[in-house]
């Protein structure tokens, strides 16, 4: 399951409305990638459908998927947001993660 933050969930709920998706029917798909200064990297968008074989979740009242293979790499990650002086952007605390680069984006086990 991955959890989401008040924080996170009153900015995806903002980038969703103004990018015009419905945040009771579609989806935040979180997914992991290979690529990054660690290995692996996080990929965050907005999604209206889901295939056969991706994990669905609710948490604090948004709808989360997640592809069968991400899953694995992001099972208790909490969702979070930033907004401090450093910048602006979603945040990934993983607990599956050995290392994070500086920037917070990628990781690897």
């Amino acid at each position: 399951m991955i959890k989401v933050s008040e924080t996170a969930k009153k900015k995806l709920v903002e980038l969703m409305t103004e990018d015009g998706y419905n945040t009771s029917t579609d989806f935040v798909r979180v997914a992991v990638k290979s690529g990054g200064c660690s290995g692996l990297s996080y990929d965050l968008k907005f999604d209206k459908s889901q295939d056969n074989e991706d994990k669905i979740f609710e948490d604090n009242g948004v709808r989360i998927i997640v592809d069968k293979k991400s899953f694995l790499y992001l099972i208790g990650t909490t969702l979070e947001y930033s907004g401090g002086l450093n910048g602006a952007g979603f945040v990934f605390n993983n607990p599956n993660a050995n290392r994070t680069c500086g920037c917070g984006e990628s990781f690897s086990l």
